[in-house]
């Protein structure tokens, strides 16, 4: 079962990224719950997130917003932005904030 949580509308868009291709949440490790950024996780969650360990990239932890596929770390991190599945683009920029999410 997918759990998420916060605000997001159907292609996982929180208010804090909402451009056309902020597509993708993030399931937290701590939690086993998707957010659309880590400020909703602050903003819901109540306690400090964890990050996945690299021997952990093989877990299921980003939804796709456009065909709502869940993708492992790696085939996320090797996409190069697009969905390998839909092919949908994703934001280059969250690779930003992979330190925040990805050991």
């Amino acid at each position: 079962m997918i759990h998420v949580a916060g605000a997001i509308d159907e292609q996982s868009r929180c208010r804090h990224y909402h451009e056309e291709v902020d597509i993708v949440a993030i399931k937290f490790k701590c939690c086993d719950t998707y957010y659309g950024c880590y400020f909703c996780h602050e903003e819901a969650a109540g306690h400090t997130p964890e990050v996945w360990l690299k021997e952990e990239w093989d877990t299921k932890a980003i939804l796709c917003g456009n065909c709502n596929a869940e993708l492992t770390i790696n085939e996320y991190l090797t996409s190069h932005y697009r969905c390998p599945l839909c092919h949908v683009p994703f934001n280059p920029g969250c690779a930003n904030h992979n330190h925040l999410y990805f050991e």
